[in-house]
């Protein structure tokens, strides 16, 4: 369950919609941080606890605490691992792996959120509650695009403590947030910071896909917080804790989090206590941002769009006649392959970067005819495409 780098995702626009860099999950990081098998102690505590209110209706840390924590669960999956007969002569059944991540309750019928690479090949899911015993789950459905998963555990609704979600498109930079969590098998264990950044943040997720818009957080998190909420100062998740970014040498939090947007996970967790599973439109383009520099440079026929640089085989993309690059570049040590179609609006919604184009396919369906407005050289174009389904990766 190890993830590696941030890498510069705002250009893989392969282009479904999205987003991993470091995979916080369990007992990884980006590299084995303890490994092995980990020891669950179990613990009875105080049923779920109402926090007061204030007058601003902003919470103190202590208060958030004491409304949310009730709510948060540590989620353990275990892995077994298949017979490898190429390490000794002998049958060799190697022992279950265990990996420790977060989640949160969503509602009084169990179901429960967490990130995909928590639970990503598990063969049993148990989710330990503050007020009760573990309990078994099953897998609702999983969402490896987002890195998100739904859980769901047979139990009392009485017992129960969900946690509401808040609008993450109202997020600014400065909000206090606190997140709850699970570092290192340390049960409910919350950390307090403030939003660092909104814009132009992009991870990416176990399947190679980028998720755009992803909360940058101070809060320290670590291996085992994958999954936990990220709250807002009413106490309302904004956001899925999920990955962080490492120093070179370094074996935990250097203050750069990243949390999933609380507005992506409610459309996702819609579709996979609905259905199951998420089904996204998919153009099938590789491309990257048209900057003032390289249009300068290069004398491009518009100031800013999506540079098509490759069209994938048997895509909507390639059925439509939409081109990619022929000739490689570099501009201000970024790669670039020119020559192909520049996309500037589809289905009449202008678009002038990766993140945009993204955005609107976003709000688009399999099998959804959009009109793609191109600049083909000097000629300005428009294409019909029929939008295809996301590849599993």
């Amino acid at each position: 369950m190890t993830r590696t780098k941030l890498t510069r995702a705002a250009a893989l626009a392969l282009v479904g919609v999205a987003g991993g860099l470091v995979a916080l999950g369990a007992v990884a990081l980006t590299t084995d941080l303890g490994g092995g098998t980990t020891t669950i102690v179990r613990t009875s505590a105080a049923p779920p606890i109402a926090a007061p209110v204030v007058a601003d209706d902003r919470l103190s840390v202590s208060d958030i605490y004491a409304h949310a924590a009730p709510g948060v669960v540590q989620i353990t999956s275990t892995t077994g691992v298949s017979e490898n007969r190429t390490l000794a002569p002998f049958d060799q059944q190697a022992s279950p792996q265990q990996a420790l991540g977060s989640g949160f309750v969503i509602d009084k019928t169990g179901h429960i959120v967490t990130n995909y690479h928590v639970i990503e090949g598990a063969d049993a899911i148990e989710v330990s509650f503050s007020n009760r015993d573990t309990l078994s789950a099953t897998l609702v459905g999983s969402d490896p695009s987002t890195d998100i998963a739904v859980l769901r555990v047979q139990s009392s609704s009485r017992g129960l403590a969900p946690l509401a979600f808040g609008n993450s498109d109202g997020v600014r930079v400065g909000d206090p947030v606190v997140a709850i969590g699970n570092p290192f098998g340390l049960r409910r264990t919350a950390t307090a910071g403030i939003v660092s950044a909104v814009q132009e943040r992009t991870i990416t997720a176990p399947n190679g896909y980028p998720i755009d818009h992803v909360i940058q957080t101070d809060a320290q998190i670590n291996s085992g917080n994958s999954g936990g909420p990220l709250l807002n100062a009413k106490g309302e998740v904004i956001g899925v804790n999920s990955q962080i970014a490492r120093a070179d040498g370094s074996s935990g939090n250097v203050g750069i989090g990243f949390a999933v947007p609380s507005n992506t996970v409610k459309a996702v967790v819609a579709q996979l206590v609905a259905t199951g599973k998420v089904d996204r439109a998919y153009l099938g383009i590789s491309g990257s941002t048209i900057t003032p520099e390289l249009a300068r440079v290069f004398r491009l026929p518009v100031d800013e769009g999506v540079l098509v640089e490759a069209v994938a085989r048997g895509s909507a993309a390639e059925r439509a006649g939409l081109r990619g690059g022929t000739t490689d570049v570099v501009v201000a040590g970024e790669s670039h392959v020119l020559g192909g179609d520049v996309i500037v609006a589809v289905g009449g919604k202008k678009v002038s970067s990766t993140d945009e184009l993204r955005d609107v396919l976003a709000d688009g369906k399999p099998g959804q005819k959009l009109n793609v407005q191109i600049h083909r050289g000097t000629k300005i174009v428009t294409l019909a495409v029929k939008l295809g389904r996301q590849p599993s990766a």
